[in-house]
């Protein structure tokens, strides 16, 4: 009987220590996190990715942001992949409240530089290698200097006052349905779309001038779309759809991850706010008496770099 219980035993201890340990699973929390970067160090480029000099006449500011949206990420395999190809992280919402399909203002993500833009599940997306990254950026909100004339003074009489400092309320997306914006202080009803281009600067006076404060809106004519891959995969038309690398560093996503993977989604700013320099003193000048700015004519970001850990 003894033996018979010892031998039992020993198959019992036998067959536990050959039993197979369980297979590691990915940890289904972790997350593909986009955050955002603004570097005025970083090269300045034209829509090719060429480095671009200030055109002779124009002028132009590095300027101080306070916050970006975006309204499509989207992870590009190769330089061959068309738009929409590669797997899209983030869509923002859209509306036809002003007619045409548009963005809708009201609802997008504004974010500051190192802050969490979007997060997604890593099991959510597509397993693969990803040498670029497109992301359409459609809003910014960012501070500049300019110089403002003609101040009206009590009782009579103006003043001039230089290095002033205002904030740009940028729309770049193809075409933005805005109920109302407020660059820092002051609000502006809009209720309609706003193509590509169309911006509201918002003068930022101490007193005893602070009641010239006011809006001033405008549209650019042009608005500079970086993409290195143009002559494979072009950027369409009226879209801010930048494209960027990995910097030779390709993203991969296997779907066995176990931890997060953050995005750092690095804008060039090198004077990327542009205008026509009618005076040529480089400064941006308005004019209280006649209403009017020096022409803006370019707000697009210079280049994108993307990195991740």
């Amino acid at each position: 009987m003894k033996i018979i219980l010892f031998s039992l035993l020993a198959c019992g201890l036998l067959f536990t220590a050959c039993e197979p340990s369980p297979p590691i699973t990915p940890n289904n929390d972790a997350k593909l996190i986009f955050k955002l970067k603004f570097d005025s160090t970083q090269t300045r480029l034209n829509a090719l990715a060429q480095t671009a000099p200030m055109p002779a006449g124009h002028a132009g500011q590095h300027p101080k942001f306070n916050g970006m949206s975006a309204h499509k990420i989207e992870l590009v395999p190769n330089s061959l992949t068309p738009v929409n190809a590669g797997p899209v992280v983030y869509h923002g919402p859209e509306t036809n409240a002003g007619g045409d399909n548009a963005i809708k203002f009201n609802e997008a993500i504004i974010k500051k530089e190192g802050e969490t833009f979007y997060e997604v599940p890593l099991k959510d997306i597509a397993a693969g290698t990803y040498e670029y990254i497109r992301v359409s950026v459609s809003y910014q909100n960012y501070d500049v200097y300019y110089d403002i004339n003609n101040v009206p003074t009590w009782p009579s009489g103006t003043i001039n006052l230089p290095n002033q400092k205002g904030t740009i309320a940028s729309f770049v997306g193809f075409n933005t349905y805005i109920n109302s914006i407020t660059p820092k202080n002051i609000t502006k009803s809009v209720n309609a779309n706003k193509l590509q281009g169309y911006w509201a600067f918002e003068t930022d006076l101490s007193s005893p001038y602070n009641s010239a404060n006011a809006i001033y809106t405008g549209a650019a004519p042009g608005t500079t779309v970086v993409n290195p891959i143009s002559s494979t995969a072009p950027t369409p038309s009226g879209s801010c759809l930048v494209t960027g690398t990995f910097d030779g560093n390709a993203l991969e996503i296997t779907g066995n991850e176990t931890e997060d993977i953050i995005v750092t989604l690095s804008f060039s700013t090198n004077k990327s706010f542009e205008w026509v320099d009618s005076n040529g003193n480089g400064k941006l000048d308005i004019d209280v008496s006649t209403g009017t700015t020096e022409t803006v004519v370019d707000m697009g970001l210079r280049g994108l770099k993307a990195s991740y850990q």
